[in-house]
């Protein structure tokens, strides 16, 4: 069999907490395909985690040692869990449950959390992902001429508005930025501002991508769902169904802009490599990811982290059979739903689809 062209791609990770274990997953798998070039990498919060690990171990070693990397990064935070008081309740245990919304550790933190800031909890603001991430990845060749390009965001505090970190500011510091929770640690200050969980802001950032690599196919890492069945009544679904439709606010709006961009384009006849054009691809679960229920971000106890790697791993292969082939030639993902009350073009007549429906 012939050996296929390489195709080059961007890769955008969300942020989810554990459930970036999901990421990981799909990650060894693309990894696995040589005709996949990756060009940029965008990530927030545990999107970063998984984007610094791609980013250094394809600069430094290839796809083994980008595999690798990724591997003691999630086997390192499943070890420090084992010290957290956050832990799954026999209840949920009993229940075959992977979430933590009978734990009592779990209930006191959200509690105390509506109380107490982690200014006053946390004061010395001990984290200790960040010590994970100082010893994992060795940001001089993050921060490489040669490695893929990188974009971590963060929302800048004072401002409200999204910080993107690149090359050659990725730092220890940028990483936490991206990944800081302001329920639970102080706002990471970088350069005389201070930075919450990317999250707010770009979940992932796609223009980036799209304005400052060459590649035209981006692949959404998706982890956080859209929709989730049935309507929240308990305070503890309320909120968590708020703060997933917080988290994807960022992307449909970004999602929306490259939907009119390519309306735009198509319809004048503008120069597709001029104006950035792109094939918007997303390797996701939404259905099963959206069963494990949102405080199961927080659980990292190893098993769960496997699982979440193994339906990753499974996911993407499943994508790759029904897709691979039309990478570099179309889109293959059009989100229809999330556009439909939002992307009217005044250029386009009443009744005129206005989905993003063509290759």
């Amino acid at each position: 069999m012939a050996k296929r062209k390489r195709v080059k791609v961007d890769i955008a990770l969300q942020g989810g907490g554990s459930h970036g274990a999901f990421t990981w997953g799909v990650l060894d798998r693309l990894l696995d395909e040589d005709w996949l070039q990756i060009e940029g990498v965008s990530g927030t919060s545990a999107g970063s985690m998984n984007a610094i690990a791609l980013t250094q171990g394809l600069c430094e070693g290839g796809p083994a040692l980008a595999k690798a990397l990724m591997e003691k990064y999630w086997n390192a935070v499943s070890d420090s869990s084992r010290y957290s008081p956050i832990r799954r309740s026999l209840v949920d245990k009993l229940m075959g449950r992977w979430t933590l919304d009978y734990s009592p550790s779990y209930f006191a933190s959200q509690m105390f959390g509506r109380v107490m800031s982690p200014y006053q909890f946390n004061p010395m603001d001990i984290n200790p992902l960040r010590e994970i991430v100082a010893d994992s990845y060795d940001f001089d060749v993050i921060n490489h001429p040669e490695a893929p390009r990188l974009f971590l965001c963060a929302t800048n505090v004072r401002t409200g508005r999204p910080k993107i970190f690149r090359q050659p500011d990725i730092t220890c510091d940028a990483v936490m930025a991206s990944a800081c929770l302001p329920t639970l640690f102080k706002a990471v200050e970088i350069d005389g501002e201070a930075y919450w969980d990317g999250g707010y802001m770009g979940n992932p950032p796609l223009f980036p991508l799209i304005d400052e690599t060459e590649a035209r196919d981006i692949i959404l890492v998706q982890i956080n769902p859209f929709e989730r069945p049935g309507i929240p009544t308990t305070p503890a679904e309320i909120e968590n169904r708020l703060n997933e439709i917080t988290f994807n606010g960022s992307l449909i709006k970004e999602l929306r802009s490259v939907g009119f961009l390519w309306e735009v384009i198509h319809h004048e006849g503008l120069d597709r490599a001029a104006y950035r054009d792109a094939h918007l691809h997303m390797i996701g679960s939404e259905s099963e990811l959206a069963s494990y229920g949102a405080s199961s971000k927080l659980n990292a106890e190893r098993v769960f982290l496997e699982q979440l790697f193994e339906l990753g791993k499974q996911t993407a292969e499943d994508w790759l059979a029904e897709n691979g082939d039309k990478v570099g030639k179309e889109t293959t993902w059009r989100p229809r739903a999330l556009l439909e009350e939002s992307l009217k073009p005044a250029h386009l007549e009443p009744g005129t689809d206005r989905n993003i429906d063509r290759s």
